[in-house]
């Protein structure tokens, strides 16, 4: 073909100039419209990219955090099961013991408690201290209330009821106390 058959911009008729020219602009204008809306969509699944990866790093260190707490509080059923047995070998002590075949089985319920308590202890259950120390509702259960003999008796336990036992930083059980008003 030769140069003749192709006539260039400066052969065209102006009105076929501006048409040709028109339409590079229509082209253009949607060129730019898909770039924009194309810029759009790559900022919005970025964003979801970026909130998907954030909601996974939450959910490991939830997940992290309730493991630690499952790890750090695993005997606290067993606690709280074995709790009962101690008050009734405490129950079993209190019986006074006439005979020698008494004596002898109030000996073993010592020895039992004790390796009982020795137990919990080791595995981090303790005793709340309860008589004598100031009313704790986070601590204590306010079963009853008596008068205060004095100013410095007021608010405080006067007398233990059922002991009460934490397990590390957690209330097992509350201890049932009476209270001096």
């Amino acid at each position: 073909m030769s140069k003749e058959e192709f006539p260039s911009e400066k052969d065209l008729p102006q009105e076929d100039q501006e048409k040709q020219a028109k339409a590079a602009d229509v082209e253009l204008d949607q060129l730019k419209a898909e770039v924009a809306a194309l810029t759009q969509k790559n900022k919005d699944l970025e964003d979801k990219y970026l909130r998907s990866q954030a909601e996974i790093q939450n959910a490991q260190r939830r997940y992290s955090k309730e493991r630690a707490n499952l790890v750090k509080y695993e005997s606290q059923r067993l606690g709280k099961d074995i709790l009962s047995s101690v008050d009734n070998l405490e129950r079993a002590l209190q019986v006074k013991a006439d005979d020698e075949a008494s004596r002898q089985l109030k000996k073993g319920i010592e020895m039992t408690l004790e390796g009982l308590v020795r137990a919990l202890k080791d595995n981090g259950i303790e005793e709340i201290k309860a008589d004598g120390e100031k009313f704790d509702p986070t601590l204590h259960q306010a079963v009853q209330s008596v008068p205060a003999e004095n100013d410095e008796q007021k608010g405080h336990v006067v007398q233990v009821l059922q002991k009460g036992y934490v397990y590390k930083d957690r209330v097992l059980r509350p201890a049932m106390v009476v209270v001096a008003q």
